[in-house]
This record gives structure tokens, C-alpha cells and sequence, in this order.
């Protein structure tokens, strides 16, 4: 029961064609309502494309102006006292007080 991916069947091509019938008369009929949105979504892409001169600041670009501050010097730096982070604590088992003898091995 494999089927073919590559092949049209007849359920695809009755949507296509319906799909272009609906498109060419939504054209026919009222073409600012088609036209309009493939302007304003042209429009976005221009302007996220090719950003006006005033936008061009906040826009991040490959060259990067960072500086770097200027520290103290490692000889100058207040030497660390080195100390553990933390105490090392021997593992302790708590015991529990439920038996399991009353319970089933999987429940």
C-alpha cells in the first residue's frame, strides 16, 4: 500500500484547479484587494532589505566598534586567597521507615 510521492492524483489536481479559478476571479473582480497586500508585503521586504539612512544605527552590521576598557594590570590586581568553594560533606544514607514488605515490587 505504498504510494507514489512524486505523482499527481486526481484530489491534488481538483484543488490546484479550483485554487487558480478562485485566484484568477478574485483578480477579475476586485483587483486593489489582490493587488494591495503583495504591495505592503513588498514594501516590508524593501525596507527590511535596504533600510533608510536614519534606521542604519540600530541595525547590526559585520563591523563591530566595541572597545575594550583598559583594567588594572595583573601585577597591580589584589592577589586571591584561594579557599574551597565549599565543604566536602562524606554521602550519608538516610534510612527510610517504610517497609518493603508491604508494598509490591512495582506498583
Amino acid at each position: 500500500m505504498s504510494r507514489v510521492q512524486g505523482k499527481w492524483n486526481g484530489w491534488s489536481i481538483t484543488i490546484l484547479i479550483l485554487l487558480v479559478i478562485g485566484v484568477l476571479f478574485s483578480i477579475t473582480t476586485n483587483p486593489f484587494g489582490f493587488i494591495l497586500p503583495i504591495v505592503i508585503l513588498g514594501a516590508i521586504f524593501l525596507l527590511y532589505k535596504y533600510p533608510p539612512s536614519f534606521l542604519q544605527g540600530y541595525r547590526r552590521t559585520g563591523q563591530s566598534q566595541t572597545r575594550v576598557k583598559q583594567g588594572r594590570s595583573s601585577t597591580a590586581a589584589k592577589p586571591k586567597t584561594s579557599r574551597p568553594r565549599s565543604k566536602t560533606v562524606p554521602f550519608r544514607v538516610i534510612e527510610g521507615g517504610k517497609d518493603d514488605n508491604d508494598m509490591p515490587k512495582y506498583h
